[in-house]
Parts: C-alpha cells; sequence; structure tokens
C-alpha cells in the first residue's frame, strides 16, 4: 500500500513540475502585466473588431487555440458553456490557421457563443503563445491574473477565476 501511495505521490510531483514548465515562457500572471494590445477582426464579421480596451471592467478569459488543435476541439465547450450561462466573459482569438473558413468551419462544429477573433503572429507573439489551447485570465482592469495550457474542465476554468 505505502508503494502506491509513493507512486501516486510521484506522478502527482512530475505532472506538477511539467506544468511549470510549461508556464515558464508565458506572460506573468501576479496582476502587475498589462496584457498585450490586440484590435482583432470578428470571424463572425471582419468589418467588426474588438479590442483589449473593450474589454476593461470585467474580468475576461482569452483563449488562444488553433482550429487544427484537437484539445481546443474538446476544452472550448466548457469554457463556452461558463461565458453562454453567463459566468464569464471570454474571448476566443483563432491563431496557426490557414484560412479564415478553416476556423469557421472548427467554430460552427462547436457552435460557440463566445465571440472568434482572427488573430495572427503579432498577436501570438504578444501573448507569448508556445502551444494551444493557451488561457489568460484578465482582470477589470486588463491585468493578466492568471494563465494556463492544455485541456480543462469547466471546475478547472472556475477554479483560476
Amino acid at each position: 500500500m505505502f508503494k502506491y501511495i509513493i507512486q501516486i505521490g510521484l506522478l502527482l510531483l512530475t505532472i506538477t513540475a511539467i506544468s511549470a514548465t510549461q508556464e515558464l515562457g508565458m506572460l506573468a500572471d501576479n496582476g502587475k502585466q498589462t496584457a498585450p494590445y490586440f484590435s482583432l477582426p470578428r470571424l463572425d464579421d471582419a468589418d467588426q473588431r474588438i479590442d483589449l480596451s473593450s474589454l476593461k471592467g470585467q474580468q475576461t478569459v482569452i483563449y488562444f487555440f488553433a482550429p487544427w488543435c484537437s484539445i481546443c476541439k474538446y476544452s472550448m465547450p466548457n469554457l463556452d458553456k461558463l461565458h453562454k450561462n453567463g459566468d464569464l466573459n471570454a474571448v476566443a482569438i483563432a491563431l496557426d490557421y490557414a484560412t479564415p473558413q478553416r476556423v469557421r468551419q472548427f467554430s460552427q462544429g462547436l457552435n460557440l457563443s463566445m465571440p472568434v477573433l482572427l488573430g495572427d503572429h503579432i498577436t501570438a507573439q504578444n501573448f507569448k503563445v508556445k502551444a494551444y489551447p493557451t488561457y489568460y485570465v484578465i482582470d477589470e482592469h486588463l491585468k493578466v491574473v492568471e494563465r494556463s495550457i492544455g485541456y480543462s474542465s469547466e471546475l478547472g476554468i472556475k477554479i483560476r477565476l
């Protein structure tokens, strides 16, 4: 029995170390750094743009994804459900896509209610996105207060808020 407890402890330690290593290159989440400015077109109306300043006054999850990302396909509905229920404000930003049509197909397949924006390589660089999905939580003053990479359940997202 003791042997299994040690193995479980080592497994949890390994998972924690991997998670911490993944987040090393990300923006600081200490509430001191303002999120990088962006102004990006909406997927559903390219003439309409959403910029960082429009998010001021409300805590928001900024979710970076790629349409080819299988983990994104399973984690986005969790975030969108919280957005749809009014539990949080969320914005999804597509990166690393071939065409807007590919992003549209991906998004329509998930029936998303949150706005989807078309990002670019500059947005990815500014937010230091190196893997998908990448989440940043910004507070009402546009400061980065939380960050994460990878799959997250509804409960996992709520805990980060």
